[in-house]
């Protein structure tokens, strides 16, 4: 008998695996559009414009994803927190921007748009400071080539 539901089993793991497939293959596979947009956020330490490997790899896969479409628009926009000096701010928040720009360069992604934001809006409603602000925002606005 123990023989008899294990095969049992084994069919429907199978059949499971058959309708995920067909699934994969089916309708649904052919409305997904390779060429989608991305959106990516980097993160960075406090005080630093530093790509660690994490960033690299996030940054290489939104690279992967948009070869072989067309570029309509990209955007990198650096950002920072709220401690500190606003100016000294907007320095980081350039060179978090140029850092992932660069990444990207090496990576084969050229014609990005550079902004920085500085610690401009990096308060909450109640004036604390917004640590998630350590960060560098990548748009990239993707279509398919011609």
């Amino acid at each position: 008998m123990t023989g008899r539901y294990s095969t049992v089993a084994a069919m429907g793991a199978g059949l499971l695996l058959l309708g995920g497939c067909s699934m994969i293959h089916g309708p649904k596979a052919a409305r997904f559009t390779p060429c989608s947009d991305i959106d990516v956020a980097i993160y960075f330490k406090t005080g630093s414009a530093t790509i660690n490997p994490d960033a690299r790899a996030v940054l290489k896969r939104a690279a992967d994803k948009a070869s072989g479409c067309k570029v309509d628009r990209a955007e990198v926009i650096g950002l920072a927190d709220a401690v500190g000096d606003p100016e000294a701010n907007m320095r980081l928040s350039e060179q978090r921007a140029a850092a992932v720009t660069k990444t990207l360069r090496e990576l084969g992604l050229t014609g990005v748009t550079v902004m920085a934001g500085g610690d401009s809006g990096a308060t909450t409603e109640d004036g604390e400071a917004a640590p998630l602000r350590r960060r560098t925002e990548l748009k990239l606005r993707l279509s398919p080539t011609p």
